[in-house]
């Protein structure tokens, strides 16, 4: 056992054994020999800085790699050496990390990165900077091969290496204020907002999953490899996630609006009542990685009946294009795992304000139309509280949606429908039956295939 995650100043080694159980670490690839002088550009003084941090740091290069097991699950686990120049890239800095992500296919393992760099090594010019397509190249390939990528932000995370393994990953975590940003503190413009560079203004953005306190990442990468990392049969057609039991009302509503006013009662059960009373645990997503967060959507993977399923939860407000974008990940990133999905369907609409159409609310509500649409493994969606049109129906597989007794489902909600039709208020409750939108209508009318009991 090792003591938690103290700084993010750690050495390579030490970070590394601050977040696993055990590791062994891989050899390096067989380094050639025989190179130029002061490396590909023949730049002065190169071989005597690579000999200083080598002797500072005890390491021959700026990244350590190796088999490391966390909470008893087995990663490839790279780990970045800021003290080696940087922890810049160069190419034996590529070559190490092109072995990895090939162990990890070879293996069948989720890939871990520890990074601390500022970027690609200048001493080598453009064959460093190439070493960027070689690290997406083999990510790409991690990626088909439906591995999960799993990366830590240090301090500090910039350049081609933020831009890769960082935000190229699937799940990414960072320690708190580690700077965190394409441009490195020297290069940036002289205003910039320090913020914007920051692991906290890249979660305000949608840019980070989660900024995790040093005392509580170990325990946070053991329970999402523990959710990513399992070995899956390929080929191999993951069973369905069973639907939710109901935990509002078990009785059905007498007319359209009663189905209304039930599904708009403050105090219905909603999406966080539904996940902690399905997962025994769970860990959620953040962002659309389009510089966008709607905290009325949550997504993530989660443990029910000893398996993970993934999930998508509209909580009761209009859904943004960011959520819809944050949706859309979700469900590609448990369809190349091979993870089965659950959505909970709840929001009155998809956002209308301006805001939102600036945001491309159309395009972002198409995406996770097409992202379900497409997505191979089984998805079962539950109608727990208002269905409110194209919003609401994006993230409702087709075929396989079930209903809470206290949900309703409309084409459009029965106040401006009645406005639409020219209707007086007076007129609405009529309109909200007109539009058979109660759950028993909907079963049959073959919108959905049942209407889930009560716990």
């Amino acid at each position: 056992m090792h003591d938690p995650m103290p700084s993010m100043r750690l050495t390579a080694r030490q970070a590394m054994a601050a977040v696993s159980d055990a590791y062994t670490e891989a050899p390096p690839p067989t380094d050639p020999g025989g190179g130029s002088p002061d490396g590909p550009l023949g730049w002065h003084g190169y071989d005597d800085s690579r000999a200083r941090a080598r002797a500072r740091t005890g390491e021959d290069e700026s990244v350590v790699t190796a088999v490391a097991t966390l909470g008893g699950t087995e990663v490839v686990l790279v780990s970045f050496e800021f003290g080696y120049l940087g922890g810049s890239l160069g190419e034996r800095t590529g070559d190490r990390l092109v072995a990895a992500y090939a162990l990890a296919r070879e293996r069948r393992l989720p890939l871990v990165s520890l990074i601390a760099t500022g970027g690609s090594r200048m001493q080598e010019g453009m064959r460093a900077l190439t070493q960027l397509q070689r690290v997406a190249g083999e990510s790409a390939r991690n990626r088909a091969a439906g591995l999960a990528q799993i990366a830590v932000l240090r301090d500090p995370t910039t350049g081609g290496g933020w831009a890769t393994l960082g935000a190229g990953a699937d799940v990414i975590l960072a320690l708190p204020g580690a700077q965190v940003g394409f441009a490195g503190s020297r290069v940036r413009p002289a205003d910039a907002d320090p913020y914007a560079y920051s692991a906290e203004g890249q979660l305000a953005a949608g840019h980070v999953d989660a900024v995790v306190p040093a005392d509580e990442m170990r325990a946070t990468l053991r329970r999402w490899v523990k959710l990513l990392g399992a070995k899956r049969t390929s080929g191999a057609a993951a069973a369905p996630a069973p639907a939710p039991s109901a935990l509002g009302a078990g009785d059905l509503p007498a007319t359209g609006w009663d189905a209304v006013v039930r599904a708009r009662a403050p105090r219905r059960p909603r999406a966080e009542a539904y996940l902690r009373a399905y997962f025994d645990d769970r860990e959620e997503i953040g962002g659309d990685r389009c510089g966008g967060v709607d905290n009325g959507i949550r997504c993530g993977f989660g443990h029910h009946d000893g398996r993970t399923i993934a999930f998508v939860a509209q909580c009761g407000t209009a859904t943004r294009p960011a959520g819809f974008r944050t949706a859309a990940r979700l469900v590609h990133l448990a369809d190349r795992l091979g993870i089965p999905l659950l959505t909970l369907v709840d929001t009155p609409g998809a956002a209308n304000d301006a805001a939102a159409e600036r945001a491309g609310a159309g395009a972002a509500i198409a995406d996770a139309f097409a992202a379900l649409a497409s997505a191979r493994v089984p998805v079962t969606s539950l109608l727990i509280g208002e269905g409110g049109s194209g919003g609401a129906l994006a993230l409702a597989a087709p075929g396989r949606l079930w209903a809470t007794p206290d949900s309703y489902f409309s084409v459009i909600a029965p106040e401006p429908a009645a406005a639409i039709l020219k209707r007086g208020p007076q007129e609405v409750h009529h309109t909200a039956d007109e539009l058979r939108i109660r759950p028993q209508d909907l079963l049959e009318l073959g919108v959905i295939r049942g209407i889930v009991p009560a716990r």
